[in-house]
Formats: C-alpha cells, sequence, structure tokens
C-alpha cells in the first residue's frame, strides 16, 4: 500500500504557505518549530519532490508546493465538513463555531444578538474573527472560517448566502450644515466633494458610493480617510466634510457626544444588505439558518426592514452579487 500524507503533515505545509515563516508557522500549528520542519521534509520524502525552496531569509514554495497546498486545503476543508457533519448530527449549535465579522458590523449587531445566542445554545463555543471582507472570505474558502457575518454584496465563490435584512445609510453633519434642517436628503443633493469615508479596502465605502449612486462624482474628502467609523465621525465633528453611516452603527450610539445631525436619505435603494455566508459544501446549513435566525431577529427587532421570502441562495460562478462593488 502506498504510504500517504497525514493531515497534520498538510496542516505544517498549508500554515507555512499562508504566513511564510516556519516560525510563526510552528505557532500556528501550535509546536515547535524544529517539530514542523521534520514533518514538512516528511512530507517531501514521502511524496520524493521539493516543496518548499529554503533560505536564510526567506521561504518560497516551489511550483509543484503551490499545487500541492491548493489540494491540501481542499482536503482539509473536505475533513472539518465530516467532522461537523457529525457533531451537527449529534448536537446542533454545540462545540466550536467560527464567526468572521466585518469591523463595521461586529460593534453593533453582535451585542444585540449573542445575548439571546449564548441563552439558547449555551455549550456554543464562538470563535469570532474581525476582519475585512476580502480576508475573510479567504478564511472561509480555505476552511479557516464556519461562516461570516458581513455586508453584500460581495463576490463569495462556493457560498451559500442567507439575506438578514437591509441597513439604510444616513448622512451625518454638523449641525450648522444646511443639509441638517430637511427632513430627508435626495442624493442629488449630496455635497460628494465634503464626503469623508474609509479608505480603500473597507467593503463600507463601496457600499455607501454605489448605493447612494456617488461611484462617478464622489470627491476625495480633501485628501482624507478614515480608518474606522469612530475616526470618521471625529473628523466630521472636528468640521472636515459630511460622511454616510450605516443605521446600525448610529443605532448602536456612533454618533454619541459627537453633537452631530443624522439624516436619512430620500432614495428606499440607499442601504447594503447584511449577510450570513458559508461554503456550500458544508453540511451545517441547518445550524447556519438556526443562527441567522437570532441576527435577523436582532436586526427586525430594531425596525430595520425584513430580507426577502426566498432568503436563502447559492453565490457560485459569476452570480449577482459579483456585479457589485467589491467590498
Amino acid at each position: 500500500m502506498t504510504p500517504l500524507p497525514t493531515l497534520r503533515q498538510l496542516r505544517y505545509l498549508t500554515a507555512l504557505a499562508e504566513l511564510g515563516h516556519f516560525g510563526r508557522a510552528a505557532e500556528a500549528c501550535l509546536v515547535t518549530q524544529s517539530t514542523l520542519s521534520a514533518g514538512l521534509q516528511e512530507l517531501e520524502t514521502l511524496l520524493g519532490a521539493a516543496l518548499v525552496e529554503r533560505t536564510t531569509r526567506h521561504v518560497t514554495l516551489t511550483p509543484l508546493g503551490h499545487a500541492v497546498v491548493a489540494r491540501a486545503r481542499r482536503l482539509l476543508a473536505d475533513v472539518q465538513d465530516l467532522i461537523d457533519e457529525v457533531r451537527a448530527a449529534d448536537d446542533p449549535l454545540t462545540g466550536e463555531l467560527r464567526l468572521g465579522v466585518i469591523p463595521t458590523i461586529a460593534p453593533y449587531l453582535l451585542p444585540r444578538a449573542l445575548p439571546r445566542l449564548r441563552a439558547a445554545y449555551p455549550r456554543l463555543r464562538l470563535i469570532l474573527k474581525e476582519d475585512l471582507s476580502d480576508r475573510l472570505a479567504d478564511a472561509l474558502k480555505a476552511a479557516d472560517l464556519d461562516v461570516l457575518l458581513l455586508a453584500l454584496p460581495w463576490p463569495l465563490e462556493g457560498a451559500e448566502i442567507l439575506d438578514l435584512g437591509d441597513d439604510p445609510f444616513l448622512l451625518a453633519v454638523p449641525p450648522d450644515h444646511p443639509l441638517a434642517h430637511g427632513a430627508t436628503i435626495a442624493l442629488p443633493d449630496l455635497p460628494s466633494d465634503e464626503l469623508l469615508l474609509l479608505g480603500e479596502g473597507h467593503c463600507l465605502r463601496e457600499h455607501a458610493l454605489a448605493a447612494c449612486r456617488l461611484v462617478d462624482r464622489a470627491g476625495d474628502g480633501q485628501g482624507l480617510v478614515g480608518t474606522s467609523l469612530h475616526t470618521i465621525v471625529q473628523m466630521v465633528a472636528g468640521g472636515l466634510g459630511i460622511t454616510l453611516l450605516p443605521k446600525m452603527a448610529v443605532d448602536a450610539g456612533a454618533l454619541a457626544n459627537a453633537g452631530l445631525v443624522a439624516k436619512p436619505l430620500a432614495d428606499a435603494e440607499a442601504k447594503r444588505r447584511i449577510g450570513l455566508a458559508w461554503r456550500r459544501s458544508s453540511p451545517r446549513k441547518a445550524e447556519m439558518l438556526a443562527l441567522g435566525e437570532f441576527f435577523a431577529r436582532a436586526l427586525s427587532d430594531s425596525g430595520y426592514p425584513p430580507p426577502p421570502a426566498a432568503a436563502c441562495r447559492s453565490a457560485a460562478g459569476r452570480s449577482p452579487d459579483r456585479q457589485g462593488p467589491r467590498e
């Protein structure tokens, strides 16, 4: 019988590919660097090919190494799905569940949803990872995360998506700004040259520009961008411009003590969608749907529009989500 690589060896290789450093890869795998190095050498001997180029300063995968890593990631994801299927059949929403969430949702929606989730499923060990959408999507595909809570649209190849509800955008302005006195703000009246948004890489920027039809006329906000919603709010409070904020952030107190006014937009389409996404191959769909109920309820209890009736859909290939802005 042909000897086969072990899952541990494959995990060592994928960790090294992800982190590019023997020490950090060993730490991620909870082993010593010498153990990881020895495991990789055993894998190369078993396969009869070099997978890693080792120098004093850099760690580089060989072309064959990259191909093996791609296959290893799929194998590890399948094994994780197997474990999850057995666990879910025995007792749903227990044990570890790794949830990725973007920074413009995490501090505003999680505090409303998680207490109820803990009360209903006390044996669930929820592991949270807050990051930007592109890195979370990669982690989901690699099976490093089980499920994502994020804003849509977003290209999620091979994922299933549960729409949870809509999150309208509000305009935050100083109280002496001309737009502070109207009941609602029409999109053509937005002074795009005053608009301050998060920097490149944050999904909220592209969603706000697309939803408010500002992509072709947005200014650069005097060359100023923020790294967080809190920073943006402080910049507006300092008289540097105006901004668009998601309603969930305003409801959670993002404007507290800032002295700003939040005005609704007249266009009903000036919003982002909130969704839950997991790998289509995951055997835990029933658990994800149950999890989504808690987040959807947290949104609806705060007066957010409910999702459409056919809320659960697949995102494979070039889905409708891929036609929207990248986050």
